[in-house]
This record gives C-alpha cells, structure tokens and sequence, in this order.
C-alpha cells in the first residue's frame, strides 16, 4: 500500500519500503519503523503528501497510520494511483520491447532475416501478452477497490 510513496532524505530520494519496515497493526492500523529514526520526519510528510489521505503520529521511533474509512474521493485517489501503477508497467514492458527490438536490429548482419523477422514478431507477440496482462490486473484491481 505504502510501497509507491518516494521519501526524500539529505536530497536522496527512495521508495519508502527502502526505508522502513510498514507492518499492519490490525485491520485499519499500520505502523511504519524506519530504519534510521532521524528520517522519521522526512517519513511523515511523504506519507501525510501522498494522494492516500493517511495522516501518520509519531508514537516513539515509530509512525501509527490509521487508515480512514474509503470515502468516494478516497477512492478515486486510490484507484488513480492503480492506474499510473498501471501505465508505469505499460511504459516499462515497451522499453523492454524497445531493448529486444534494438538488439535484434544489431544482429541483422549477422543472422538471416527470417530469423529476425520471426524474433521481431515473438517480441511484439509477448509485448502484447504482458501489456494485456498488466491491463488486466489494474481492471481487476479498481474492482476490488470500487466495490
């Protein structure tokens, strides 16, 4: 849930799970332990700026998150999030196609081109399946939170 929010510290920015440890309290409760206490502000006000709506207290060398009831605005906000999540994925599967694609274009000189031709083909063929895939899990995903 937490994993997305980017923590900026000493002008380094990292993924917040790189920084702490998010376990769940009970069902509407998570506690967030840094790694490194003195980051614990730089904690609270990326979560507190994330479109989560989570208002994070410092309990001793720990953030308590008290997750609000889904209101409609809240989930809007969550189900934006899924789907730059989503389009995330989308854009990382065809840089990937890109890379195989250029690596294939390199070996032009050296194999025949129906080989690279058939290669061509498979990577766009795979390309299509994982983005499908991707589109498929976001659907499901605002699914879920919608309903």
């Amino acid at each position: 849930m937490l994993d997305h929010i980017i923590v900026e510290t000493g002008g380094v920015k990292l993924p917040l799970n790189q920084m702490a440890v998010v376990s769940v309290m009970d069902s509407k409760t998570l506690s967030i332990n840094p790694f490194d206490p003195t980051a614990l502000k730089h904690l609270e006000s990326a979560i507190v700026s994330s479109p989560l709506g989570l208002n994070p207290k410092v309990d001793g060398e720990r953030l308590i998150a008290v997750i609000p009831p889904l209101t409609k605005e809240h989930i809007q906000a969550v189900c934006k999030v899924v789907t730059k999540s989503c389009e995330d994925a989308r854009q990382s599967i065809r840089r990937a196609r890109q890379k195989g694609m250029d690596t294939i274009k390199k070996l032009y000189s050296t194999y025949p081109k129906d080989d690279l031709k058939r290669m061509e083909k498979e990577v766009d063929e795979l390309t299509k399946k994982f983005i499908k895939t991707a589109e498929d899990l976001c659907k499901a995903k605002e699914k879920e939170i919608t309903s």
